[in-house]
Order: C-alpha cells, then structure tokens, then sequence
C-alpha cells in the first residue's frame, strides 16, 4: 500500500530557486524553537514560508480595492 503525503510536493515546474534570510535576537529565537518544538513542526522551511504567506494573502484580502468605502456600504 502506497503511503500518502500529507503535503503535496512543490510544483514542479517552478522549483524554489529564491532565497530569503533574516536575522532574529535571542529571544525571538528561543520564542520560535520552543514553538515549534511543542506542536512537533520538523520542517521549519515549509513553517516559515507558510506562516509569512498567509499572512501576506490575508492582508491582502483585508486592502483589496472595493467599488465604495466602507462607510458608504454600511449605510
């Protein structure tokens, strides 16, 4: 019996070539090892890139451009 994923694998036709780093302070470190530690997260990478993203496209969603304010779509 095949085992299933319980993520899917990148696309294939757009590999992730691109780099991002980014410096923490001891603190912030610890807060984000302790964190992931507890709920068992092996792979920080897909964490990462999933706990930013979400984050990204949930703004997003908040600032997309409506037809009228939302003052006027309260009245």
């Amino acid at each position: 019996m095949k085992k299933k994923r319980k993520y899917g694998q990148s696309v294939p036709d757009m590999p992730r070539v691109q780099r991002i780093a980014f410096m923490l302070n001891e603190e912030e470190y610890k807060t984000i090892n302790n964190y992931l530690t507890k709920y068992k997260i092996t792979n920080r990478s897909r964490w990462y890139r999933e706990t930013i993203l979400s984050h990204i496209l949930k703004v997003l969603e908040q600032d997309y451009p409506t037809l009228f304010s939302e003052n006027e779509m309260r009245r």
